[in-house]
């Protein structure tokens, strides 16, 4: 199974196994010691082309390296300036430096006062630039690799950021392949083969649910969605769950539940007028929990557990599908009416929300969350390259949220942070004495107010996460990211997140 392209350390341009040096700045005149002799490659364009230190540009380099391009990353002084212009900008400047011929490049990330971690956005940024889907890796291997592999430059810590780099990468380039297949490679039973495989001789372990009474009996709301796509075998559900315990005394625990749809119809509920195309890239939640015990797995963080859950589940349409009005009870007893089987998301995690809640209530300081590409209505709130955060009470009470955000802040994963109101969990309380919780409305979330934050409160409503508030004996911390406007745009290449900024915030540097 071939991986990212691989990831060198360079602290010195004595190395001279590259062919390309990609520098990322925003000024030429920040070139200077070491690299006054990248600086001199451009001195001649200086006079003749006005774009030199504003738009990628290629120069011809004397000696091995042949040919250097400068990223610019533009300006970085302003109010709204942030580390992805180095993001940004190293990806521009890998894709030139590809264009050129190279296929071995080396990034040099000009350091920054006011970004510190900008050669670790960078070093993203290009690895993005050189990712290659899977179904084109396996389909035509010819051109399974764009570079043989990538340097990272620092004169005094060049070991420390190739590793977080290539461990980020192997996270985000997990997820990319599962979220990024289409929805026949990536059905559920070839999910679950693939995730038992990566893992296999690792430090993860795998636990794969294939059992459809079992499913019904123990995550029935999951049951539900997976009702019509279990009568075709090589659609039919999966729980994947994994897990990883660190060295030495267990300080932390982490919980997380990811959405796993690999097909959306919409179910009864079906997407009409030509919006069901994408819908492959559903299962980015349950991507995202594979892709952060990749980390893991390369970084093996200590005094930290984590167990991982991957719904993974094709909401079909038939005649053997669930449908709007039914009642199904919860793994936590809890009366649902489902409102809107294009609701899918929220019930394929649901019990496994509850099953993690059960073990967290013995746990040493847990904290949950769900992870999912779940309303449309999250891309209109904040737009396109945020993940959208929400805490419960114990999680606000300890700013869970706001230090995930202030992480991806840090590395480029950017995030921003929503409230769970009283409001929503008045909207999904239920409306007649046949049950307990609405499931949801019968209108998009796109057109529902509050359509991205009432989700968290059937959630936590329906798992029974609401008996471990603030006001409970056994508070449990809860936080619900949105992916919808993170994951990436369609068509084209998932992103990868948000599992660097929860890397980075939950295991920084080891």
């Amino acid at each position: 199974m071939s991986g990212p392209s691989p990831v060198e350390a360079v602290s010195s341009f004595d190395n001279k196994s590259f062919d390309c040096v990609v520098v990322v700045t925003d000024l030429l005149d920040n070139l200077t010691g070491d690299f006054d002799f990248l600086k001199q490659a451009f001195s001649s364009l200086v006079e003749v082309d006005a774009t030199v230190g504003k738009d990628v540009l290629l120069a011809p380099l004397a000696g091995p390296f042949k040919r250097v391009v400068f990223a610019c990353t533009g300006p970085l002084n302003r109010d709204y300036d942030d580390v992805r212009r180095f993001y940004d900008a190293a990806f521009s400047g890998i894709n030139r430096a590809l264009k050129a011929g190279s296929k071995a490049p080396l990034l040099v990330t000009v350091e920054n006062e006011r970004f510190v971690h900008a050669p670790i956005s960078a070093a993203l940024g290009a690895l993005q630039a050189l990712y290659v889907p899977l179904e084109i890796r396996e389909g035509r291997p010819e051109k399974k690799i764009k570079a043989g592999k990538l340097g990272l430059y620092s004169k005094t810590s060049s070991e420390k950021l190739a590793k977080f780099a290539a461990a980020f990468e192997s996270g985000r380039h997990l997820t990319r392949d599962i979220q990024g297949s289409d929805p026949e490679r990536m059905a559920p039973p070839r999910v679950a083969q693939h995730v038992t495989q990566y893992f296999e001789g690792t430090s993860i372990k795998v636990e794969v649910i294939s059992d459809v009474d079992y499913i019904e009996k123990n995550y029935p709301c999951l049951g539900a969605v997976n009702r019509c796509a279990k009568v075709v075998p090589r659609h039919n559900a999966r729980v994947v769950k994994l897990s990883y315990e660190g060295e030495g005394p267990i300080t932390d625990t982490l919980f997380l539940v990811g959405k796993g749809v690999t097909y959306d119809t919409g179910g009864a509920d079906v997407k009409a007028g030509g919006i069901m195309a994408g819908m492959h890239r559903d299962k980015g939640g349950a991507s995202a929990v594979a892709g952060l015990f990749a980390v893991l797995e390369k970084l093996k963080p200590k005094h930290l557990k984590v167990y991982g859950t991957m719904s993974m589940v094709r909401n079909s349409i038939g005649s053997n599908g669930y449908v709007a009005d039914e009642i199904i009870t919860s793994r936590a007893g809890v009366r649902v009416r489902v409102g809107n089987t294009d609701a899918e998301g929220r019930m394929a995690m649901v019990d496994c929300l509850c099953e993690a809640k059960e073990i967290a209530l013995s746990a040493v300081n847990p904290q949950l969350y769900t992870v999912a590409t779940l309303t449309g209505h999250a891309i209109i709130a904040v737009g396109q390259g945020y993940t959208l955060a929400m805490d419960n009470g114990p999680a606000k009470a300890a700013n869970n949220a706001t230090l995930l955000r202030n992480a991806g802040d840090e590395i480029g994963d950017m995030f921003e942070l929503s409230t769970i109101r009283r409001e929503d969990y008045e909207f999904h309380t239920g409306k007649s004495e046949y049950e307990d919780v609405l499931q949801c409305n019968n209108s998009p979330s796109s057109r529902t107010p509050r359509g991205h934050q009432s989700p968290s409160a059937f959630m936590i409503m329906t798992s029974g996460l609401d008996k471990h508030g603030i006001d409970s004996k056994q508070p449990l911390k809860y936080t619900h990211l949105d992916i919808a406007g993170s994951e990436g745009k369609f068509p084209g290449v998932p992103t990868g997140s948000p599992v660097p900024a929860l890397c980075f915030h939950h295991f920084p540097a080891q």
